[in-house]
């Protein structure tokens, strides 16, 4: 099977997308695109070898994907059978050699990342891996010291960007202002309404608790002075540093 027949195949298996032929002058050279917004995430083209400074006069198939990661494309055309875009060198895209100098399984993986890079903002939620998040609390509402006494698994607000399968760290806010609690989203998008106190939520998530962290272990002033992190007011990402701290705390 040839190269090209088997990107369809795995497009087709991986996300049930089907070539489409859209250049008249090009009748050979097939798009891969999404359904929803219609951008291509793979061209195949057949170019002459000397386009892309190789020897030799022939024609070879090239597969062109878009990263997103500039300095991962300046990494990889230095490697064999990778070249900066051909035709469409802007925007991080690259070509991929499809004469078997880069493996099958490789070139599998830039199309996967040029899928979710040049994917819609509501299909990147849906594919992008498992994130972590910080996410307060605030005392003055809800007994967060006690949220889990009773059950493993409770209801909380819905953050905005967050989606079933991430893990939550819990900041309760002053006066404990620590983090407490590390969570994973079970289920999100649960309706519910909620406006009083100045507090107003639309949409909850299902959490269940996966460790507890005393208050002294990793409070505001520590998170502040090795972490760079500022009282939590909203959800955000969690710092790699802190991430391992995080897992390999007792």
């Amino acid at each position: 099977m040839k190269m090209r027949e088997k990107i369809f195949k795995y497009v087709k298996d991986q996300y049930k997308t089907e070539p489409d032929y859209p250049f008249s002058t090009f009748p050979d050279y097939p798009v891969l695109r999404h359904g929803d917004n219609g951008k291509w995430f793979a061209l195949i083209m057949n170019v002459p070898r000397e386009k892309l400074g190789l020897k030799g006069e022939e024609r070879v198939d090239i597969v062109n994907v878009k990263l997103g990661d500039p300095v991962l494309v300046n990494m990889l055309v230095q490697r064999p059978g990778y070249f900066y875009g051909y035709h469409i060198s802007r925007s991080n895209w690259i070509s991929i050699l499809l004469d078997g100098t880069v493996p099958f399984d490789e070139i599998c993986q830039w199309i996967d990342e040029s899928y979710a890079v040049t994917a819609s903002k509501q299909k990147k939620q849906k594919i992008r891996p498992p994130k972590e998040w910080i996410v307060p609390a605030n005392p003055k509402y809800y007994d967060i010291l006690h949220a889990f006494d009773d059950t493993r698994e409770i209801d909380w607000k819905q953050g905005r960007g967050i989606k079933t399968g991430d893990t939550i760290f819990i900041y309760a806010a002053a006066p404990v202002s620590a983090i407490l609690y590390q969570c994973e989203v079970l289920e999100t998008e649960i309706p519910y309404k909620h406006g009083a106190h100045n507090l107003t939520i639309t949409a909850l998530m299902k959490i269940r608790i996966l460790k507890r962290y005393e208050p002294g272990r990793f409070p505001l002033k520590k998170l502040r002075e090795e972490y760079g992190i500022y009282p939590v007011r909203g959800p955000r990402g969690v710092p790699y540093s802190l991430s391992e701290a995080l897992k390999k705390s007792e």
